[in-house]
């Protein structure tokens, strides 16, 4: 089993099977684009611009769970990520993460890597925690997933290497990544 296995619909509304991606290194993330941690699609950009020629593709998920801070078409939302951010990898179709409706692929994300906790040393963390255990007393003993810009790292063979939770820098993702392109 691998993400392989996978179909998603893309902004457009096409399927698109997972497997169109096979041989590269992927960051699939689910986003938002009214939260504070939307800046982070600058990152984003920026490490797809500097290894996409190298094999590394960033797939966006847009999600509207966490705050209602993904509100929108998937249209409007490409349309916001484009004018704001000049992002360029491939957006998917709004999904949801956690729950009953949630999209399958993030249900074999979540059971091959599950939570491990927030960046203690990240000023947000200790702001998130305090929402998300409103939410879920019990979240640091599931998988879920706790807020916006949670990210996986999938190998060259569809495998799912890491997961980084919202507060991990730019600095620590690219150094995973680099390790396996």
């Amino acid at each position: 089993m691998s993400i392989y296995n996978y179909t998603a619909k893309n902004s457009k509304g096409e399927n698109v099977s997972l497997s169109a991606y096979k041989g590269k290194v992927l960051l699939i993330v689910n986003t938002a684009t009214a939260c504070g941690f939307t800046p982070q699609y600058e990152a984003l950009q920026a490490l797809y611009e500097k290894y996409h020629a190298q094999g590394f593709e960033v797939l966006d998920f847009p999600c509207n769970q966490f705050g209602n801070q993904a509100p929108g078409t998937d249209e409007e939302i490409t349309s916001f990520c484009t004018l704001n951010y000049n992002t360029t990898f491939p957006r998917f179709a709004k999904v949801e993460v956690n729950g009953e409706n949630e999209h399958p692929l993030f249900t074999y994300l979540k059971e091959q890597k599950g939570f491990e906790g927030f960046s203690p040393n990240h000023p947000l963390s200790e702001i998130v925690t305090q929402v998300v255990s409103s939410i879920d007393p019990d979240f640091k003993s599931n998988p879920s997933i706790k807020w916006n810009f949670t990210k996986f790292l999938i190998d060259r063979e569809g495998q799912v290497i890491s997961r980084f939770e919202p507060m991990a820098e730019k600095a620590e993702l690219e150094e995973a990544i680099t390790k396996l392109l």
